[in-house]
Order: C-alpha cells, then structure tokens, then sequence
C-alpha cells in the first residue's frame, strides 16, 4: 500500500469515530433533557395540585393527600406512556434490523455498493470507501450498515424499562419541591412559599433543558414559567371559588 493510501485509510478510519461518539453523546444527551423535562412536568403538576387544595382547606392532611396522590398518578402515568412509547420505539428498530439482516443475506452484493456509496458521500474517495465497506462488511456486516444507514446499535437497543424508571424518578423528584413547599410552612405563609420555589425550580429546569438542547436559555426559562405559574394561578381561582361551596 502506497503512503497516500495508508493516509487515507487512517483518515477513513477515523472519520467514522466521530459519528459514533456524537452519536452516543446526542443520546446521553437526550435521556438528561427527558429527566428535566419529566421533572419540570412532576413541579408543575403536583404544584397545581396542591396549591388549589391549599386554596380551599388548610389542613395538612388535606394538602399531604393531594399531593400523594398526584404524585403518584403522574410519576405512573409518566412511566406507563414512556415505556409504551419507547417499547414501539424498539420494536421498530428491532424490525429494521430484521429487514437489513434479510437484505445482508439475500443481495449481499447491492449492500456492499450501498455501504461504499454512504462513505463516499461522506467524502471518503471511491477505492477507500470501497475497502471500508469490504473490511466493515467481514467484520460484522450488519453492525455496519446499522450504524452507517440506520443509526442504531445492535447492541444497545433502547430499553422501555429503562425509560419509564427514568421518567418516575423524575416526575417524582420534580413533584416532591411543592409539597415540600406547600406541607412546612404556617398556613398563610403556604401558597406563597411554594409560589416562590416553584418559580425558581421552573427557572433552572427550563434554563437547563434549554442548553442541553442547544436553545437560549432565558426564552426557554420564560415560557416555563409562565406555564408553570398560570398553571398554579387557576387552580388556585378555581379552589378559592370552590372552598366556600359545600356538597
């Protein structure tokens, strides 16, 4: 093999690392904006929660109750749709992989022209993409195109119990900074308090999900709290207006 050869197969070789290590990064990166996320939906919600029962009773165990509740009906319902979510998600990757076993096996000659044509559009010249794809191909010829053509790791299928654990964790860490909030303060102080640590909780999760996105951070952290604080200002109206009725 001449030297220009040698280089070119060296700058081949390593043009496919980056791929992958953006790869895995991007998910990482996903899997941390989902946690936020699903927190920013567990502060939220119980927040509403609770502030309307504190609207109407004063009692704690009125308000402990209510937000037990609601933590637990969001932190279920979060995993439950994440899983189902997620377990399509695997069943399709798991079926395009059926589908490029089959094509592997069936016209194994079209595939490797595919394979060198994704690397030589990649800007690898036409004789190293070639090589590459032959060398990938008896290597682990379905890791190859997987990866290339697909973007997925035969190895590292996403995992529906993995996701929906991820997501009950942290709708129920999000959800437990407003009873916290709303259970220690004296009665009057209640609403307030958790009013000001829900602000400041949705300012963080919405500044963060915003940079592991890639987005500004401030018009991100406006728009969460807006949501977050309409979201605690009618149920408190709608508690209010409802306490002094009685069934």
């Amino acid at each position: 093999m001449s030297d220009v050869e040698a280089e070119q197969e060296s700058e081949g070789t390593h043009a496919s690392e980056p791929d992958q290590h953006i790869g895995s990064v991007t998910g990482r990166l996903n899997w941390l904006r989902a946690g936020v996320l699903g927190a920013n939906d567990g502060i939220v919600s119980v927040a509403g929660i609770v502030v309307g029962v504190a609207a109407a009773n004063v009692e704690r165990s009125a308000l402990l109750i209510a937000g037990l509740a609601g933590l637990l009906a969001g932190a279920f319902s979060m995993a439950a749709g994440e899983y189902v979510s997620v377990s399509t998600q695997r069943d399709s990757e798991k079926a395009l992989l059926d589908k490029e076993r089959w094509e592997l096996n069936q016209m194994p000659d079209q595939e490797l022209e595919e394979l060198a044509a994704m690397y030589e559009a990649k800007g690898i010249s036409p004789d190293l993409a070639r090589k590459v794809a032959e060398e990938l191909t008896e290597h682990d010829a379905l890791r190859a195109h997987a990866e290339t053509e697909l973007g997925i790791d035969p190895d590292e299928l996403t995992s529906p119990w993995n996701a929906a654990i991820a997501s009950f964790v942290a709708f129920t860490v999000g959800a437990l900074l407003p009873m916290v909030a709303i259970l220690f303060p004296p009665a009057q102080a209640r609403v307030p308090v958790t009013f000001a640590a829900v602000i400041v909780a949705l300012l963080l999760t919405g500044a963060v999900s915003a940079r592991l996105g890639g987005a500004k951070a401030r018009p991100a952290a406006i728009r969460t709290v807006v949501g977050g604080a309409l979201a605690m200002l009618v149920t408190y109206v709608i508690g209010h207006l409802l306490g002094g009725i009685s069934f």
